[in-house]
């Protein structure tokens, strides 16, 4: 009996802890109509379901238990497929993808308006958004635990306000201790 008790509350530990590691993914939307609630700025992983990079992302980065733990305290998170085929309401405009080829759903396909209107240019593009959903900036390719701490720290806290210049940022680099694990 003890013993079948010890393996429960093993397994449930260990559920707990993998469900604590997850970060909680939203609807851009979502994540949208939620800020008005609870303000909170967006971090969107705009992806691509043939990019390797992207795929590393997920796994490496988004699969770290500090980076979800502090994503999810301090972001609405959205995972947008850049080529896909989704029609997305946002500013009193609609974004689709005209060009949406369902034969190459898993190849290179057409860009959506979306992905275009926050400048994506390649994949994986990391899109964070203030509390309002205004624009903060665009940030291309795959970025490990340590390399994304720097942005979602530095965006969270309005630090990129102050930073006006490349020798501004480049000295902000320089001095970031970076604090999540491998």
């Amino acid at each position: 009996m003890k013993k079948l008790l010890y393996t429960a509350l093993f397994a449930l530990l260990i559920t707990v802890n993998l469900q604590a590691q997850e970060i909680k993914w939203v609807t851009f939307e979502e994540a949208v109509a939620l800020q008005k609630k609870n303000p909170k700025k967006i971090i969107m992983d705009v992806y691509t379901n043939w990019c390797g990079p992207c795929k590393m992302l997920d796994r490496n980065t988004f699969g770290n238990k500090d980076v979800a733990k502090y994503i999810n305290e301090n972001y609405y998170a959205v995972k947008f497929n850049g080529e896909g085929n989704e029609t997305i309401k946002f500013k009193d405009k609609v974004f689709e993808n005209p060009n949406y080829d369902p034969a190459k759903a898993r190849r290179r396909n057409s860009s959506h308006q979306l992905a275009a209107y926050f400048s994506v240019r390649a994949y994986p593009t990391l899109v964070f958004l203030d509390e309002k959903a205004d624009f903060i900036a665009p940030i291309t390719g795959y970025k490990t635990p340590q390399q994304l701490e720097l942005y979602v720290k530095m965006f969270n806290k309005n630090e990129h306000l102050a930073l006006t210049s490349q020798d501004a940022f480049d000295d902000y680099y320089k001095a970031f201790s970076p604090e999540f694990s491998n």
